[in-house]
């Protein structure tokens, strides 16, 4: 299983999801929202400018695209953050 990574800057994050079609859609405050459209319909997400992400939000999120591109969070983790 991959292991989560830690200490992921939200200009990291951003630079990643940009494989699965995600854009910056607005910024409010702290917080950025990110559209993709990668499976034929609208996804947002939000995610906090933080440096780092906390663990946990960081795996929200994940979970939430991961349900969105209709995979596994572990698989989608490794196309992500792991290289094969």
């Amino acid at each position: 299983m991959p292991r989560m990574p830690r200490d992921v800057s939200h200009k990291d994050l951003h630079a990643v999801l940009k494989k699965y079609g995600y854009t910056i859609s607005r910024q409010t405050g702290s917080h950025v929202r990110l559209k993709s459209e990668f499976m034929g319909h609208e996804h947002f997400i939000t995610i906090p400018a933080h440096n780092p992400i906390k663990i946990g939000t960081l795996n929200n999120i994940l979970k939430s695209m991961a349900a969105y591109l209709k995979m596994d969070k572990e698989d989608l983790v490794q196309s992500l953050f792991h290289k094969k």
